[in-house]
């Protein structure tokens, strides 16, 4: 015959079990049914996107709502002009095509670093320039520094505002 402690441990065993098989089977996945694109990664059953995408399953480039051209006004260090600058989208996902930096024809290729920013540096006919961009609604700024040993000023720093 089984002695007292034989049973109740058997017991405590047998409810244990039981207890985990229940509350694993009531334990919900929430990301069990979300898909997250482009190397998102799914917690709490929501999507976090890696820079550059956006969306409720980071199906959204971020750099599409910049795409356009945006005639505004640059305010510099030494100067202002008003003109128009084109971003179009680069064979690469996380990149713009900056054209017309500085009214000078100079292009750019413009890294997103974030759902409304992007960064850009480069060299061009003798210029070297490097800046950041932020859109709010559809108002692109862009601030950067372009330096020419060989042009007067030298160096520029400037802040073009343009609107779609």
């Amino acid at each position: 015959m089984k002695s007292f402690k034989q049973i109740a441990l058997g017991v405590i065993i047998a409810v244990s079990a039981f207890g985990t098989v229940l509350y694993t089977s009531c334990t919900k996945d929430a990301c069990k049914d979300v898909v997250c694109q482009n190397a998102g990664t799914c917690t709490d059953g929501k999507c976090t996107c890696p820079t550059g995408y956006e969306g409720t399953n980071c199906e959204t480039k971020s750099r599409d709502k910049f795409v356009g051209t945006y005639v505004g006004t640059e305010t510099c260090t030494v100067g202002t002009d008003a003109y128009s600058i084109t971003l179009a989208a680069n064979s690469d996902a996380l990149k713009l095509t900056y054209t017309n930096l500085y009214n000078d024809n100079i292009t750019a290729t413009c890294t997103m670093t974030g759902l409304n920013t992007f960064s850009f540096s480069g060299t061009q006919g003798g210029a070297t320039f490097s800046g950041t961009g932020t859109l709010s609604t559809n108002t692109l700024t862009v601030t950067y520094t372009l330096s020419n040993p060989t042009a007067v000023p030298s160096s520029n720093t400037c802040t073009f505002t343009g609107s779609k």
